[in-house]
């Protein structure tokens, strides 16, 4: 970094192709000798190299060539351009002046080389423009009111605590040499104690003059900056004649060289980029499919031609399984139905049982897979079609939430349709269904729910499963999964939202109907 005392110019520029690709090489910037700064104590040598970088970009700050004080004065900077593909480099003088702190290369190097140097110059200062409003009088204009005395103390706050004693600051810059002191005596220099003391070359730290282009000396440096070719090693053949077949002003590009340009690292068509860790990054990684890799993909889990999943506790869920039917038996879907509470054929009805008005029946079915439902069925015994009595029948999960529910409605009779025995068209007996809103139940246990809501205590017979009162055979399970499967609540005159068969309501000394359910 430069003493802050030294003027600067940051000098930037951009190169690209015609195609707009950013280009490559160096800037070079070099002044014409050692530039010498007496009031900042330092000597600046050498030529400035910028190199492009990936945008074909490059910035140098630089001392203005009018610095005060500098010696020499009055001389411009060499700007050497040697860019990729580029075969003939421009090289021309620009003048960099201290009141032009940011000077672009597009704006000063010469297109004509007939003009091959610019002089950045700093326009003319326009006009004073008007005078603005006073603090007071931008405060009126918001609203304030009162003299411009009440104004500014209004700006004063009331004071604050003392805060927390901050950090010591950074020690401050060495002050002044003082003034000369009285004339004293030299005790030694160098370590020498002498009367006359004489200090070499070596007693200094230097190189004797005696040693500059001497054998075992120092090589010398010409007008030009660089070492005479007297001074340089026989190379076996003198300066070189080419580089990679090219003569002239080389600009080597990497396809020179046998290299992949920095430019094509990571593009289309180019080079894959490495991370930290010396692995392929993770949006260079090409993306295959499940086929491509021989493997199945995770949409196909569960789904119809699929594979099928496992739950958590590694096994397949019933849901996935295949209907398996029993064979050579009979089943609720051999006689039309999609489930029922039991097989009725293996049931004794030696008397005739009726429907007791407003008394919710409910008897549980077990569904092992999706079911779509519309109506439950009543198996009747007896019964005529009364038009006056009204019926109502829905379904209730193993929680007690109901799922379905249908509207009361009048029933035909029993035992008339296309089929049936000639005993139970006479005597009105078959299946009676009752029709709700469709509706598809998930594997699990269920209650279909049947209730005659207006109607005489014996206008509906129907076949049951005889009840041992107090509690019948169908109420028997494991403790561990309890589910009732024939019980009842009295005095309802709807299907309510919920059941419980623990609540003091709920009954199990009567016989307990046989119902279904169908599509």
């Amino acid at each position: 970094m430069l003493p802050e005392s030294i003027p600067t110019v940051t000098v930037t520029g951009r190169y690209l192709s015609p195609d707009g690709r950013p280009l490559s090489g160096t800037v070079t910037f070099r002044a014409p000798a050692q530039l010498t700064f007496p009031a900042a104590d330092v000597i600046l040598g050498g030529p400035v190299v910028a190199q492009l970088d990936a945008q074909g970009q490059i910035s140098a700050t630089l001392p203005a060539t009018d610095a005060p004080g500098m010696i020499p004065d009055g001389w411009s900077y060499t700007v050497t351009e040697a860019l990729s593909g580029v075969p003939a480099g421009r090289s021309y003088q620009v003048v960099l002046p201290a009141a032009v702190p940011f000077v672009d290369l597009a704006d000063v190097a010469p297109t004509d080389p007939s003009k091959p140097n610019y002089v950045p110059v700093p326009g003319p200062p326009g006009e004073r423009g008007p005078a603005g409003a006073s603090a007071y009088e931008v405060a009126v204009a918001d609203g304030f009111s009162g003299t411009p005395a009440d104004w500014l103390a209004s700006l004063v706050g009331p004071r604050g605590a003392t805060g927390p004693q901050g950090p010591q600051g950074p020690a401050g810059a060495p002050g002044k040499d003082g003034a000369p002191g009285a004339p004293g005596l030299v005790q030694s220099v160098n370590g020498q104690s002498a009367a006359a003391v004489v200090l070499a070359a070596g007693d200094v730290g230097a190189v004797p003059t005696s040693a500059a282009g001497a054998a075992g000396g120092v090589a010398q440096l010409g007008a030009d900056g660089k070492v005479p070719a007297a001074q340089l090693p026989a190379s076996g053949g003198g300066a070189v004649a080419s580089v990679n077949g090219q003569s002239g002003a080389v600009v080597l590009t990497a396809g020179d060289v046998g290299a992949v340009a920095t430019a094509e690292k990571g593009v289309a068509s180019g080079v894959a980029t490495l991370g930290a860790d010396g692995i392929l990054t993770v949006g260079q990684r090409p993306a295959y499919t499940a086929a491509q890799v021989g493997a199945l993909a995770s949409t196909a889990r569960g789904a119809a031609n699929g594979v099928a999943s496992l739950d958590a506790a590694a096994r397949l869920p019933i849901g996935q399984m295949p209907a398996a039917a029993p064979k050579n038996v009979w089943t609720p879907q051999a006689l039309g139905f999609q489930a029922w509470s039991c097989d009725p054929g293996g049931v004794a009805n030696p008397a005739a049982k009726y429907l007791t008005p407003q008394r919710l029946y409910l008897a549980g079915v077990n569904i092992t897979e999706s079911t779509t439902v519309t109506k439950a069925v009543m198996f009747a015994r007896g019964y005529g079609g009364v038009p006056a009595d009204r019926f109502m029948a829905g379904i209730y999960r193993e929680d007690g939430t109901r799922v379905v529910a249908s509207s009361a409605v009048a029933l035909t009779m029993a035992g008339q349709e296309t089929g049936a025995l000639p005993a139970m068209t006479a005597n009105h007996i078959g299946a009676v269904p009752l029709s709700f809103t469709s509706t598809t139940l998930t594997p699990g246990r269920y209650w279909v729910a049947w209730l005659m809501t207006v109607g005489a205590a014996t206008d509906f017979a129907y076949f049951h499963v005889q009840n041992e009162s107090p509690v019948g055979a169908a109420n028997f399970f494991m403790t561990t999964t309890p589910f009732p499967r024939a019980w009842y609540i009295a005095a309802q005159s709807t299907l309510p939202t919920t059941v419980s068969p623990t609540a003091a309501t709920a009954l199990a000394d009567h016989d307990i109907p046989i119902v279904a359910l169908a599509a």
